[in-house]
C-alpha cells in the first residue's frame, strides 16, 4: 500500500520520514499482535470452560453420592475433579505463563518497534487504508467522529 495523499482529515497519523515499507512492517507487526490477542482470549475462554466443567464434575460426583452410587462418584472426586490439565498445572498457571513469558514479551517488542520507527503512534497503516478507502462527503464515511477524535 503507497502512502495515500495527505488531506484534512484526520488520519495522516504517519511520523515524518517513514517509509512505506516500515509502515506496512509495522502494520504487520501489529496484526501479529493482535492475533496474539486472539489467542489469548481462547486461553483465557479454556481456563474458564475448565473451571466451570471440574465444578460440574464435582456437582455430578455429589449427585452419584446422594443417588446412591458412592463408588461412581469417589471414582469422579478423586480422578477428576481438581485434575491438573497439563501436567502440575490448572488453567490459571498455564494462563499466568503464557501471560508472563509470551503475551507481555510480544507486546513490549511491539511496543518498542512501534515507539522507535512510527513514533508511538498507533495503527498508522490501518489509518492509511482508511484514508484510501472511504468515499469523502458519503455518509458513514467520515474520517474521524463528529466530536472530532481520532
Amino acid at each position: 500500500m503507497s502512502r495515500s495523499t495527505v488531506d484534512e482529515s484526520g488520519l495522516d497519523r504517519r511520523p515524518g520520514g517513514a517509509d512505506d515499507a516500515t509502515v506496512e512492517a509495522v502494520g504487520k507487526l501489529s496484526e501479529a499482535v493482535e492475533t496474539v490477542e486472539r489467542a489469548r482470549g481462547a486461553l483465557y475462554t479454556f481456563h474458564q470452560l475448565m473451571g466451570h466443567a471440574d465444578l460440574q464434575l464435582g456437582e455430578a460426583a455429589d449427585l452419584l453420592r446422594a443417588a446412591g452410587h458412592r463408588g461412581f462418584a469417589e471414582t469422579l472426586t478423586n480422578e477428576l475433579v481438581g485434575r491438573n490439565v497439563i501436567s502440575g498445572r490448572w488453567t490459571f498457571q498455564v494462563v499466568e505463563e503464557f501471560d508472563d513469558d509470551y503475551w507481555s514479551v510480544v507486546r513490549a517488542h511491539e511496543r518498542s518497534v512501534r515507539d522507535a520507527l512510527m513514533a508511538g503512534v498507533r495503527h498508522v497503516y490501518e489509518a492509511e487504508m482508511k484514508a484510501a478507502r472511504r468515499t469523502p462527503g458519503q455518509p458513514g464515511h467520515e474520517a474521524t467522529p463528529a466530536d472530532g477524535r481520532n
